[in-house]
């Protein structure tokens, strides 16, 4: 176990120290803070961008934290076992499962304490949303946007299984991923290769299958980021101040309660649904209260009206505050220094020191373990089949520090166990599923060429290898993968170049490449030979903003293709009449320039695959598979998308104030209502839900079938009183650290430093002030609390998830190819201001033969075709005429109906 009490002095005499040391605020002072930050709106029903008063946007209280419900559906065995556990600890034990031990301080990016006596190992958290990051012997899984674009939701429940199995057989806990925030507001969004594309429905959908697949798997899932973290820049102000901007507050991202629910926190409400264990709460402000101590957010609508039963974890150093985080309802806070390496926790023996003099009460600080513990035991876990960690984070030596920060307990830390098994195959599959074919003039499938010559050093190999460059920070060789914090390291890479080959040597096709994008005159001779297909590779990346790639830290400079990628393809169909252009980006790309010439016979978009990006890419190309669907909208210009991350700060030295003015209107929905035809100036080049494949599909026989349905009816009646378990001595003497425990330097426990007095303890010359002075009212009151109307069960309101609906259509394959078809079907909702149309279905049927007819099949819920109402705080069907369309893509939909 590990400690935290009163701010410590470094030790100059130690090397390795190089973090500065810093003074986090007590816990009275840091909950006082938080608390007026977090209250400072009247807490009226709706809260706006804007606020009169000030300018500055803000969120409205909301308190006290919503306590587990032992009786939710599909919890009910994991709190039976929480509860038999959590009622043996005690409350230093507690703390220790709340609180992260300390950056480098464990073998896993997070780690908290160890329950010995229960025998419970320390828990390990670890990164991330495409596999485990600082692993070996691990896969590497395409990004989630890639396997977005397959619409497949079987192929994404098998990728969370194969990466959750992987996961559990090194020894982690908590898989750090899938994600939905980013949600790909702005197209140049840094991370938005992290989520499954630009639409709340298909997030959602992404995220929930992922979440069940990790989860069957016996790993908890942690959904993050929560919420409305969509862009890389400002999104902490230290890492900011790094690079010359004065900034003393991380950007709010400014939001009305409409757009919040109908957009931004639409997805989490599928994956609680789902019964996800875990949400990560996210670095940014969201209407000037931090994510992670953000009432309204985590207490009303992510516990209270998603009902969710799992537990809320910080981002690594997104926690600002100790007393009002937790009243805020986080439940866990990562890594558990304030300040990566300084040995001050906001938590640990602060927490402690909360609780016994009633700033935290005791019910909060039992709700938050029953959480995690809940979510432990869902997944299938016990104490009896805990698999220890094998790995180390730190470094790929079989020997060394198991604790690298404080460089203590030599050992065996790396077992070099191998956990791919044949989830290769998946990522071939999955990759090639999620590739889109944008224009094919019929040069595809290729099927034999006389003649193949490979351009681009998006082709081939980074020189330093694949894992040369850390987390992956740097665009040198093929990009199969997103840099920062949501990578692994690739067991292996097939590059296009190595699989182009071999598929030419086994066809007879005569082959060559060059693997640079600035050999013009090399280039140009090879292109203008007879008989030569040309395929050009070009790429755009991103990443996690602690990474600068060429000027790009995290979130792209621009739309355009790098290392001269745009002029290279130019160059290459100026001379070549057969010139095939694959893409490997993290999301869209201008292609106005180049898209229509003649010469260009196909356009690929390849994503970013993974370890099997090269066989993938050949499963297409040649026609083994079919193709995806494009999870996001390709516009002519930069300014056609009508949003862009904020590359400089407006607001001063304080806060960033991003508003989203544009509200739900992101992405397709911002496309169809300022160019809804396909001549229109600012129209899309290619829409979101397009992609070509391998036959000619007719869709008729649209059929509409209406359910009986009980009329919607708000949730009524009182929650259960605060649950406690066990009591807790409050004489200062019983927690002080003990004498046969050696004390070592920023390990974070659970102890008190002094216990003379509790204003000593806890360092603050204000301590002795209660909760009810400075905590808003209500944040401590564990009596029964009303239910709020969208509320009832895990994912909301029960009639929510109601079929109201039930549509069908028939598919014909008219070509002579088999191929996947991906139906997706819309709905208009009516009324003024809404979009023309949302996303509320889709399916991947595979392989219809020529002249097969397969049915679609979709069910419309409740919630489906219902809007948010911001007076009555519920969701509402307004008597505005509603519409169903079907069709291939978000533009190609020659099914419409009526819903009656």
């Amino acid at each position: 176990m590990k400690y935290t009490g009163l701010p410590r002095r470094r030790d100059p005499s130690r090397a390795e120290e190089r973090v500065p040391s810093m003074k986090p605020l007590s816990l009275v002072a840091a909950a006082l803070l938080a608390a007026v930050a977090d209250a400072s709106s009247i807490g009226g029903a709706d809260y706006t961008p804007l606020d009169a008063r000030d300018g500055l946007a803000h969120s409205p209280p909301h308190y006290p934290s919503p306590w587990m419900d032992p009786k939710a559906t599909g919890w009910e065995d994991a709190y039976a076992k929480a509860k038999a556990f959590v009622s043996q600890l005690t409350l230093l034990e507690k703390v220790n499962i709340t609180t992260g031990t300390g950056w480098m301080s464990g073998p896993c990016v997070g780690n908290v304490g160890a329950v010995p006596r229960l025998g419970l190992k320390a828990l390990c958290m670890q990164d991330g949303p495409l596999g485990l990051r600082f692993s070996d012997y691990n896969s590497a899984f395409p990004v989630a946007v890639t396997s977005g674009a397959t619409w497949s939701k079987h192929l994404w429940r098998d990728r969370g299984k194969a990466m959750g199995e992987e996961a559990k057989g090194k020894g982690v806990d908590v898989l750090l991923g899938p994600v939905a925030g980013p949600i790909g507001r702005a197209p140049e969004g840094g991370r938005n290769a992290e989520g499954f594309g630009a639409d709340p429905y298909l997030q959602g959908q992404g995220l929930a299958s992922t979440s069940v697949g990790i989860q069957e798997a016996g790993v908890v899932a942690c959904a993050k980021h929560y919420v409305a973290n969509e862009q890389e820049h400002f999104r902490q102000s230290g890492e900011s101040q790094g690079r010359g901007f004065n900034i003393s507050e991380s950007l709010s991202s400014n939001i009305d309660d409409k757009t919040m629910h109908e957009l931004y926190a639409w997805p989490f409400a599928d994956a609680v649904k789902a019964g996800v264990g875990s949400i990560m709460c996210s670095y940014n402000q969201i209407n000037n209260s931090y994510g992670c101590q953000n009432s309204k957010l985590l207490n009303g609508i992510l516990k209270g009206e998603m009902g969710f039963q799992g537990f809320v974890m910080s981002d690594w150093q997104a926690q600002h505050a100790g007393a009002a985080t937790a009243a805020a309802g986080l439940d866990m806070t990562m890594p558990g220094d304030t300040t990566f390496n300084t040995g001050y926790s906001f938590w640990g023996g602060n927490l402690t020191l909360g609780v016994i003099n009633g700033t935290v009460p005791e019910w909060r600080i039992d709700d938050m373990v029953m959480r995690i513990m809940a979510a432990y035991f869902k997944v299938g876990r016990t104490l009896q089949n805990q698999v220890p960690t094998n790995f180390n984070s730190w470094t790929r030596d079989s020997y060394g520090w198991e604790d690298q920060a404080a460089k203590e307990n030599w050992g065996l830390i790396n077992q070099q166990v191998d956990v791919r098994a044949d989830h290769a195959n998946h990522i071939r599959e999955s990759a090639a599923k999620g590739t889109v074919i944008l224009k094919n003039s019929g040069v595809l499938p290729l099927n034999k060429p006389k003649f193949v010559a490979v351009v681009g050093e998006d082709a081939g190999s980074n020189p330093k290898g694949p894992n040369g460059c850390p987390d992956r920070g740097c665009d040198d060789g093929t990009l199969a993968m997103i840099w920062g914090s949501g990578t692994s390291n690739f067991p292996y890479l097939i590059t296009p170049d190595s699989a182009l080959q071999a598929q030419a040597i086994k066809d007879g096709t005569r082959y060559e490449s060059i693997l640079t994008n600035y050999a013009w005159e090399q280039t140009q001779a090879l292109v203008t030979q007879p008989n030569v297909t040309a395929i050009v590779f070009a790429n755009a990346g991103g990443g996690e903003g602690y990474i600068d790639v060429d000027g790009n830290a995290g979130d792209r400079k621009n739309l355009t293709l790098w290392k001269n990628g745009d002029d290279l393809i130019k160059n290459v169909s100026s001379v070549n009449p057969n010139t095939i252009v694959v893409l490997h980006t993290s999301g869209p790309v201008l292609v106005t320039d180049w898209y229509n010439n003649p010469n260009i016979t196909a356009i690929v978009w390849a994503g970013m695959p993974g370890q099997e990006s090269g066989n993938s890419l050949t499963d297409i190309l040649y026609g083994k598979r079919s193709p995806g669907r494009s999870p996001f909208t390709w516009g002519p210009t930069r300014k056609s998308y009508g949003t862009d991350v904020m590359y400089k700060p407006n607001n001063g030295d304080g806060a960033p104030q991003d508003d989203f003015t544009e509200g739900v209107f992101i992405d397709y929905r911002h496309f169809d209502k300022v160019a809804p035809n396909k001549g229109d100036a600012g129209a899309p080049i290619y829409e979101f839900g397009f992609g070509l494949n391998w036959g000619d599909f007719k869709y008729s026989n649209l059929q509409v079938q209406k359910h009986n349905v009980r009329p919607y009816q708000p949730t009524t009646g009182k929650t259960i009183k605060a649950p406690e378990f066990g009591n807790f001595s409050t004489d200062l003497k019983d927690y002080a650290f003990p004498k046969g425990i050696r004390y070592i330097y920023q390990w974070i426990y659970p102890w008190l430093n002094s216990t003379t007095s509790g204003k000593e303890a806890s360092g603050d010359p204000h301590y002795g002030k209660t909760a009810k002075e400075f905590l808003p009212p209500g944040a401590i009151d564990g009596s029964p609390q009303p239910l709020q109307g969208a509320s009832g069960a895990p994912g909301g309101n029960r009639q929510l998830w109601d079929v109201l609906y039930t549509v069908t259509a028939t598919i014909t394959n008219n070509g002579k190819a088999m191929s996947d078809e991906v139906p997706q079907l819309y709905v208009s909702l009516g009324g003024k201001d809404e979009p023309v149309r949302v996303l509320r279905g889709f399916d991947r049927i595979e392989r219809i033969a020529p002249g097969e007819s397969r049915q679609f099949r979709a069910e419309l819920t409740r919630r489906d075709v219902s809007n948010w109402d911001v007076k009555t705080q519920n969701w509402v069907i307004t008597k505005a005429p509603k519409t169903v369309y079907v069709g291939s893509s978000s533009r190609k939909l020659p099914l419409k109906a009526a819903l009656q």
